[in-house]
């Protein structure tokens, strides 16, 4: 009984060794070597016609040193092949198991090759062992030059001190690189600038199948009255261009201005007095004002009211003459001092106005002076007659 224990002890033993050694012996077995196989990273490619494709190939072996001979098996009509290794052409490599070699492909067309889907086959023949490696060719015609210039807002709206800024694209919808020169048909009195990646230009590459943002920045330099002004921008490159249509809107804009009758800024007042001072507010803008209010900025203690207050609308080109009452202040001693008058449209900016106000002496405490000089003098003659008898 115990020999057969035994027996059957060994045998397990035996059954366990084995499956524990088996996936090891699997590993070091694993995958069959290779005597020799080629590829290439790119096995199909897509060109225009007339073009040499090149296709780099890596030959490899596993096993040993050998001469591997190179040829194509299939070769298209109107295509030539030439294997090419460190700049010359060859017919064969080299190859060991620790060192791979890179052979490159060139195929090229011969006359008019016409578009379509190209097949070849490459044989590589080493020792006793030859294997094959595909590759296809897709020649299409070549896009011909083509710019579009678009944009998502092509009118925009502003006053005549805005400044307009068009984002535009610009693509190059070709097989070739171009260089574009960009024109501006600006509207007479309009400055227009180019910006891209916030640099001023005038010219800019744009590659193949690929497209630019440009930004069109419009200013007037001068007074303009409010209207529609188109603006034509155009991309040149080589024999093609592309042009966009862009339209500017000024909107009308009051432009005030204050002064005094025949532009005098001067007036005179008496302290604790209201004194009367015409103001003068003009319009020089494009469009009429509404609800000019004014006010004043004054000395301490002085008053200004205005007749009227409020102008309720000043037309283009027309002035509105305005009372100004000024009552500076009852201990204002006589000399020059500044009123600043404004006039601040509901639309548009503010204008101001430094008016110079002389105050006098008032004529009521020149004449209550004499009347006390000539008393004074009288009780002076009155003593001296009196006392001078004496």
């Amino acid at each position: 009984m115990r020999r057969f224990f035994s027996v059957v002890l060994i045998l397990s033993l035996i059954v366990l060794f084995g499956v524990l050694a088996t996936p090891a012996l699997a590993q070091e077995g694993e995958g069959p070597k290779q005597p020799l196989f080629i590829y290439t990273k790119y096995p199909s490619q897509v060109t225009e016609p007339g073009k040499t494709v090149s296709f780099p190939l890596t030959l490899k072996t596993d096993t040993k040193a050998q001469i591997v001979k190179l040829s194509m098996k299939e070769l298209p009509d109107g295509w030539e092949a030439t294997f090419r290794g460190s700049g010359r052409i060859i017919k064969a490599a080299y190859i060991t198991p620790d060192n791979d070699v890179t052979v490159d492909l060139k195929l090229e067309p011969k006359g008019d090759v016409a578009a379509g889907d190209y097949h070849f086959v490459v044989l590589a023949e080493g020792d006793g062992v030859s294997v094959t490696l595909p590759l296809d060719i897709s020649v299409e015609e070549k896009l011909p030059p083509k710019l579009t210039f678009t944009t998502d807002l092509p009118t925009l709206k502003g006053t005549p001190t805005s400044t307009f800024r068009f984002n535009t694209t610009l693509k190059n919808e070709g097989d070739e690189d171009l260089d574009v020169n960009l024109i501006a048909d600006a509207p007479p009195g309009f400055n227009v600038n180019f910006r891209l990646a916030g640099k001023d230009i005038t010219s800019l590459p744009v590659e193949a199948n690929s497209s630019k943002r440009i930004t069109v920045e419009a200013k007037a330099f001068g007074v303009i009255p409010a209207g529609s002004y188109p603006l034509k921008v155009i991309a040149q490159g080589g024999d093609v261009q592309a042009e966009i249509d862009l339209t500017i809107e000024v909107a009308g804009q009051p432009d005030l201005k204050v002064s005094g009758p025949d532009g005098r800024l001067s007036g005179e007042a008496y302290a604790g007095k209201e004194s009367p001072i015409k103001v003068v507010v003009v319009n020089n803008g494009t469009a009429e004002a509404h609800n000019v209010e004014l006010s004043a900025s004054t000395p301490s203690g002085w008053k200004v009211t205005f007749e009227p207050k409020t102008i309720d609308s000043i037309p283009v080109g027309e002035q509105v003459e305005v009372t100004a009452n000024v009552v500076p202040g009852e201990k204002a001693i006589a000399g020059d001092y500044i009123v600043t008058v404004r006039a601040k449209p509901a639309e548009g900016s503010s204008a101001s106005a430094d008016f110079r106000i002389t105050v006098r002496t008032s004529t009521m405490w020149g004449i209550i002076g004499v009347v006390v000089i000539a008393i004074a003098v009288g009780v002076v003659a009155l003593a001296v007659a009196r006392f001078g008898r004496r």
